[in-house]
């Protein structure tokens, strides 16, 4: 996997605290990272469903019953 070099600001008693339990700065930032993006997709997701939400469609009704035959 390809990753992008980044820097970022961390307050001095939350970088010591992390150091003396032994986290990975780097691997809990990555972490923290890929969560906001999970979140934020499924933020846009739910708002574009919400802007055009499903509707019944009968064709679905006959594929299902081809399915049983």
């Amino acid at each position: 996997m390809a990753s992008t070099r980044t820097t970022f600001t961390l307050d001095d008693a939350l970088a010591e605290r992390a150091r003396q339990l032994q986290i990975n700065i780097s691997a809990a930032a990555r972490e923290g990272v890929a969560a906001a993006v999970r979140a934020a997709l499924a933020e846009a997701d739910r708002a574009a469903y919400e802007r055009v939400p499903e509707r019944p469609d009968p064709f679905w009704n006959d594929a299902e019953a081809w399915s049983k035959e």
